[in-house]
């Protein structure tokens, strides 16, 4: 069977005039904030505590948008004729937002869960170089990160959680039962 002539133009007619009787929604941005959907990705927050500038988000980023600069600085021994130790400190942490392609490589591959996702998108700048933002920014940022969703009601607990609260419920058990002992002696 063959297609009448015009058709398509008479469906696209059709569906033209569908749309123009509906009732146009509009948000009105400024004014009303959008409710964004939970794992919105906006920009990366910092949380500085967690980083131990080892470098594996700088290096794993495809990119190159994050600077990382820090210093080695000796920590003395906590005991006597223990051994002084170093440590990195962080001096720069900023991340180049004109160049980042929002991947979450960076996040995805940081062993201490110093960076996560903000759901803040409000961050444009009339100049391009105003785009790099360092880590006081990052760390303003970390502040609008949601909490994690809770667990499934039937997952199982996490293993570090059960070993914490094993560890919690012994030390606690020795504590009830050197303390008789303790108050007998005095």
């Amino acid at each position: 069977m063959a297609p009448v002539p015009g058709s398509g133009l008479a469906k696209g007619l059709a569906v033209t005039l569908r749309t123009m009787t509906r009732k146009t929604v509009t948000e009105q941005y400024p004014d009303a904030q959008p409710e964004l959907p939970p794992r919105t990705r906006g920009v990366i927050g910092l949380f500085e505590e967690n980083c131990t500038v080892c470098m594996l988000c700088a290096r794993e980023c495809p990119d190159w948008c994050i600077y990382i600069d820090s210093h080695k600085e000796t920590v003395p021994a906590a005991a006597p004729g223990g051994r002084d130790r170093s440590r990195n400190v962080l001096d720069r942490f900023a991340i180049d937002f004109s160049l980042c392609m929002y991947c979450g490589i960076c996040i995805e591959v940081c062993p201490f869960d110093a960076l996560f996702w903000s759901p803040e998108f409000e961050y444009a700048e009339t100049d391009i170089r105003d785009l790099t933002h360092e880590r006081d920014k990052l760390r303003e940022w970390m502040w609008t990160v949601p909490a994690p969703p809770a667990l499934d009601p039937g997952a199982e607990e996490p293993k570090e959680l059960a070993a914490a609260r094993k560890a919690a419920d012994k030390l606690a058990a020795q504590q009830r039962t050197d303390q008789p002992g303790q108050e007998d002696q005095s």
